[in-house]
């Protein structure tokens, strides 16, 4: 990533590294904690590395997901969401409080995309208005 850094600067665009869980979905994936993207992207010493926080994954491999992106944030580029466990639909059948999170990343500062990516339960189409409605309730600025 090292080697990779000066050109994506040049060019102006980002490279992101995917954090994955090793658990259930990419058995021996080597990035598959937060604290290993952190030292990685503080190592490459780039503004225009950083890293993709995939919520589904993180939460397989280490949970604390609020406290993480409060404190790795400033090393975080885009996020991804699923429900876990079976990387569904944000729904009440699944262990993530996606409103509380998405309050975290918005209380960051955080002004990028989130998305979701996702094994829809039923039609992918209602999925997706539910959880676009849902997100935008969070992350929308009021007042």
């Amino acid at each position: 990533m090292a080697a990779l850094a000066p050109l994506v600067e040049k060019a102006g665009v980002n490279l992101v590294l995917e954090l994955l869980n090793s658990r259930v979905d990419h058995p021996d994936y080597q990035g598959d904690h937060t604290e290993w993207g952190v030292r990685v992207c503080s190592q490459v010493n780039s503004p225009r590395v950083r890293l993709l926080y995939d919520i589904y994954h993180m939460q397989i491999m280490e949970g604390d997901i609020i406290r993480t992106i409060q404190s790795a944030h400033p090393w975080i580029r885009h996020y991804h969401t699923a429900g876990n466990p079976g990387r569904n639909d944000l729904d009440d059948t699944q262990e993530l409080n996606y409103p509380a999170i998405l309050r975290a990343i918005k209380a960051t500062g955080y002004e990028g995309y989130i998305a979701h990516e996702f094994l829809p339960k039923g039609d992918p189409v209602a999925a997706m208005e539910t959880t676009f409605a849902q997100c935008a309730k969070e992350l929308t600025v009021s007042g």
